[in-house]
């Protein structure tokens, strides 16, 4: 396979929650890899940096206010940008949030909470991405990050296990819905990395403890995420659809 195929050269790439994090780190990779990328989240100064960051590097990036529970939003977002750098054709869904707690002490406030973000948002952004796809006639790659907790369960995650096993069925409908329009949409299941939602956990005795337990015996290098994501994204992955790659270590093998 040439190494040609994992370009994403004259692609343009919309990250949701790229603020921090998994999402700035995909962000970066993909510029590196030749995208042009959309920065999307609700953070404006920190996407604004990375705007910065990326081209002081000679990368080509835009920077767009979005809040992915918001259809109007979203859609003044994706007008924005392409006002600014033409039709967008591939797009990663990251932006997420967590709200741990017992099943039986959640209430619908903190339900909604996650599952608003977690799963509306991931619909709605793809939902406008994919309809001006097509109106423009367009080819394109919408990989959705879902969680190895949409494969497995933990304890005192209810709300966010179900939201990511929401997405990883939502993945499959909608790559079996978009194949005629040339649209591949897959996901990403990623195991236990540390970001802001999870570093005072990982951080602590018990954290320590749990990746002691874990098969890989480590966390996850934010790294390790971009491959995959690039793969998906271009035509390396041009076959690839409806799939839901777990990048957690054996996490999800392991069922721990």
């Amino acid at each position: 396979m040439s190494n040609t195929q994992f370009t994403l050269t004259n692609r343009t790439a919309l990250i949701t929650g790229a603020s921090s994090g998994i999402g700035a780190t995909l962000a970066k990779g993909l510029s590196t890899a030749g995208a042009t990328v959309v920065l999307a989240a609700r953070r404006a100064e920190r996407i604004e940096q990375l705007v910065d960051e990326i081209e002081s590097e000679g990368g080509k990036a835009v920077a767009v206010n979005m809040d992915v529970t918001q259809r109007e939003s979203v859609k003044s977002a994706f007008d924005l940008a392409e006002r600014f750098v033409g039709k967008i054709d591939t797009v990663v869904n990251n932006a997420g949030v967590a709200a741990p707690k017992n099943f039986a002490r959640i209430n619908d406030e903190e339900r909604d909470f996650v599952m608003n973000t977690n799963f509306n948002g991931v619909w709605n952004v793809a939902q406008e991405a994919a309809q001006r796809m097509i109106q423009a006639g367009k080819s394109g790659s919408i990989v959705n990050i879902a969680s190895v907790l949409g494969l497995t369960a933990k304890p005192g995650q209810t709300s966010y296990c179900a939201s990511k096993g929401a997405v990883i069925q939502l993945t499959r409908a909608m790559a079996l819905d978009l194949i005629k329009y040339n649209i591949r949409v897959n996901a990403i299941a990623p195991g236990w990395f540390k970001t802001e939602m999870n570093e005072d956990f990982f951080n602590s005795a018990a954290g320590q403890k749990h990746i002691e337990q874990m098969p890989a015996r480590r966390l996850g290098d934010i790294q390790e995420l971009v491959g995959p994501v690039i793969m998906l994204c271009s035509d390396a992955g041009s076959f690839v659809n409806g799939a839901v790659l777990p990048v957690d270590g054996a996490i999800s093998v392991a069922g721990i």
